[in-house]
C-alpha cells in the first residue's frame, strides 16, 4: 500500500454509521460496504476522522453515542448537523433534482431552482467549518462526491493548506450536456483547489478535460502518464480515472458459507426448477427499470420457447421516497409488473417476481448464486457494483451477465459480459436469449474471465491507485 499522511480526514455527505433508539438510549452502529472497507483500515492505522451529516438533532447524547462507536479505534466520526431546510434544498433539491439526472444525461428531469445553489453553497461552508476546527495543515483532506463540489473552495478560503484530494463517483456528463448548468463555472473552478480529481472512468476524465476547455479557458491543460494536469492560478490540480470495485476475497467467502447455501437451495425449490433473470437495483430513474421489463416483455413474446421456464426476480431499494419523481416511478414499475404478468402467467408460473424492499446480505448472495442471468442495464451509471458482486459471487463458474454499455463497469467487464444498449428494447430481449441458450462451457470461459477481472482489481487496488497519484502529485 501506498504511503500516506499521518493523519487521514475522509468527507462524505452522510457519515458511515446508523443512529437509533433503543431501550430509550441512542447507539450509533457503523455501517458496512465498499468504501467503509476500504477507508476504515487507513484510519485505523493512521489515525483519522470521517466527517459527514446525520439525521438526527445536535444534542449530547448524538455525541456521546458517535463516541462509543468508535472508541476502541484509533479514529472519530465528526458530524454536520444540518436543518431539515438545508437538506430539502441541499440534498433533495441541489444534489437530486439538479445534479444527479443532470449528470445521468437526463436534463429534462433537472429542476434549476436558484435557492437550490444558495443551499448547497450554506452546506458545502458549513462542512467547511466543521472541518476547520477539527482539521490540521499536515492532514490528507479526501472529500467523496456529487454533494460536496464546493468544499475545497471553501477550505481554501478558510486558509488551508492540506492536501485535497476528490473522487466523483458519478458520471461526468459531456460540455453540450454540462453547458446547461447555471453555475457550470463555479463548479468547475470549486474543483481545482484540490490537489487531485478522480473519476470512475476514462470516459468521464475526458468529459471533465472537454468541459474544462469549453468553460474555464484560462486553464492550462497537459497530459501527465495515463491523466492531466491542470494549471490554475498558481495552483496544479492532478486528473486521473480510478474504477471502484469491491472485495472480491470476502464476497466470495460469504458467498460460499452454508447459510447462503441454504438460501439458494430454498429459492431454487420456490421457483421449482425454472431458470432466473435477476435484477438488482435501487429505485432510481437512471436504473433503467421500466426499460428492463418492457425488454423482458418482449423477450417472452419474441421467444416463447422460454415461456414457463424463465422468471424475472426484480429487487427494487427503497430510495428516495420523498421525491415526486420517485414515487411516480415506484407506481410506474409496479404498473409494468401487473401488465406483463398479467399478459404471461400461467398456472403455476409468474414470468416476473417483484421485490420492493431492502435486501439482507446473505439473501442477495443467495439470490446472486441462483441467477443463471443477471441484467445490470442502467441508462447510465457511474461504475455499478452490483455487476461486480454478482460476479464475485459465483463462486460455482456459471452465470451470464448482461450489462449495459452505459455503466461505468463496462470497459472492465467487456471482457465476459453481453453488453447492450438499454434503450434498445428488442436488443436487449435478443441478449436475453443468447444469454439462456449460451453452452454451459461457454458461460463459464466468460464468467471465468470477468472473475479474474475482479479479483485483480478490488476496492483496494482502487484506494491503493488513487494514493499513488496522489503521492506522485
Amino acid at each position: 500500500m501506498e504511503s500516506v499522511p499521518e493523519r487521514l480526514v475522509v468527507v462524505s455527505n452522510r457519515i458511515p454509521i446508523t443512529i437509533s433508539t433503543e431501550n430509550d438510549e441512542l447507539t450509533a452502529v457503523p455501517s458496512s460496504g465498499g468504501l467503509v472497507t476500504a477507508l476504515q483500515p487507513l484510519l485505523q492505522e493512521h489515525g483519522g476522522i470521517w466527517v459527514g451529516s446525520v439525521d438526527v438533532e445536535d444534542t449530547p447524547e448524538v455525541h456521546k453515542a458517535l463516541d462509543d462507536a468508535t472508541k476502541r479505534e484509533s479514529f472519530e466520526y465528526v458530524p454536520v448537523f444540518l436543518t431539515k431546510e438545508e437538506q430539502v434544498n441541499f440534498y433533495q433539491g441541489f444534489s437530486n433534482e439538479i445534479i444527479w439526472p443532470l449528470f445521468h444525461d437526463l436534463q429534462s428531469r433537472c429542476i434549476f431552482d436558484p435557492k437550490y445553489w444558495t443551499y448547497y453553497l450554506q452546506v458545502n461552508q458549513k462542512f467547511a467549518e466543521v472541518m476547520y476546527q477539527t482539521c490540521n495543515d499536515g492532514d490528507l483532506i479526501w472529500i467523496h462526491d456529487y454533494q460536496l463540489m464546493q468544499l475545497a473552495r471553501n477550505l481554501r478560503q478558510a486558509g488551508s493548506h492540506s492536501k485535497l484530494a476528490f473522487f466523483m463517483h458519478i458520471p461526468w456528463p459531456p460540455p453540450d450536456i454540462f453547458a446547461k448548468l447555471p453555475w457550470r463555472e463555479s463548479v468547475m473552478n470549486g474543483l481545482l483547489d484540490h490537489d487531485l480529481i478522480g473519476f470512475q472512468t476514462e470516459r468521464d476524465e475526458r468529459n471533465f478535460i472537454s468541459c474544462l476547455n469549453a468553460f474555464v479557458p484560462a486553464a492550462k491543460v497537459r497530459e501527465y502518464g495515463d491523466g492531466h494536469v491542470v494549471e490554475m492560478d498558481q495552483r496544479r490540480t492532478h486528473v486521473g480515472w480510478f474504477p471502484i470495485s469491491i472485495d472480491f476475497d470476502a464476497y466470495s467467502k460469504a458467498a460460499a458459507e452454508l447459510p447462503v447455501e441454504e438460501k439458494m437451495k430454498k429459492v431454487l425449490e420456490d421457483v421449482s426448477g425454472v431458470r432466473i433473470a435477476l435484477g438488482v437495483d435501487r429505485l432510481d430513474y437512471t436504473k433503467g427499470i421500466p426499460e428492463r421489463l418492457r425488454a423482458f416483455a418482449s423477450f417472452l413474446r419474441d421467444f416463447p420457447q422460454f415461456r414457463h421456464k424463465v422468471t424475472l426476480i426484480q429487487v427494487v431499494v427503497p430510495s428516495r421516497e420523498a421525491i415526486q419523481e420517485y414515487q411516480d416511478l415506484k407506481l410506474e414499475v409496479e404498473s409494468l409488473v401487473t401488465k406483463i404478468n398479467g399478459e404471461f402467467s400461467q398456472p403455476g408460473w409468474i414470468p416476473i417476481n417483484y421485490m420492493h424492499r431492502s435486501i439482507p446480505r446473505e439473501e442477495l448472495l443467495a439470490l446472486y448464486r441462483s441467477a443463471e442471468v443477471a441484467l445490470v442495464t442502467p441508462l447510465k451509471d457511474g461504475m455499478n457494483l452490483v455487476a461486480k458482486e454478482y460476479c464475485a459471487a459465483k463462486t460455482e463458474g456459471g452465470g451470464v451477465l448482461i450489462l449495459s454499455e452505459f455503466a461505468g463497469a463496462a470497459p472492465e467487464l467487456g471482457v465476459g459480459a453481453i453488453l447492450v444498449n438499454p434503450y434498445d428494447e428488442l436488443g436487449v430481449a435478443q441478449a436475453l436469449n443468447q444469454a439462456f441458450s449460451m453452452q454451459c462451457h461457454e458461460q463459464r470461459e466468460r464468467m471465468q474471465r470477468l472473475r479474474e477481472q475482479v479479483r485483480q482489481n478490488t476496492i483496494l487496488t482502487w484506494r491503493d491507485r488513487l494514493f499513488s497519484r496522489l503521492e506522485a502529485a
